[in-house]
């Protein structure tokens, strides 16, 4: 096997992100020698909560996200996440 090259230290997050998308992450890990990892005590990074909504709402909700194929939660985080995303801008 090859000499793995030496994982260089980056300044952010955007530089490491940026050096990962254009190199190939075999040429500086070794696969072979990973271990299995358990987290049990890891805490939900999201916090349910209730609200209402109008029934046909969430009916339509429903629909969309069967169309494209998604839980019907997750097209309603989505639709949050870039409402605000918009408005924090």
């Amino acid at each position: 096997m090859n000499k793995l090259k030496r994982i260089p230290k980056f300044k952010n997050e955007d530089e490491e992100r940026q050096f990962w998308l254009t190199h190939d992450s075999t040429e500086y890990v070794d696969y072979s020698k990973l271990k299995k990892a358990s987290f049990p005590n890891l805490k939900l990074t999201s916090k349910p909560i209730t609200i209402r909504l109008p029934q046909v709402l969430i009916d339509r909700i429903k629909v969309k996200a069967h169309q494209m194929d998604i839980p019907y939660q997750s097209l309603i985080k989505q639709s949050l996440f870039q409402s605000f995303s918009i408005i924090s801008s």
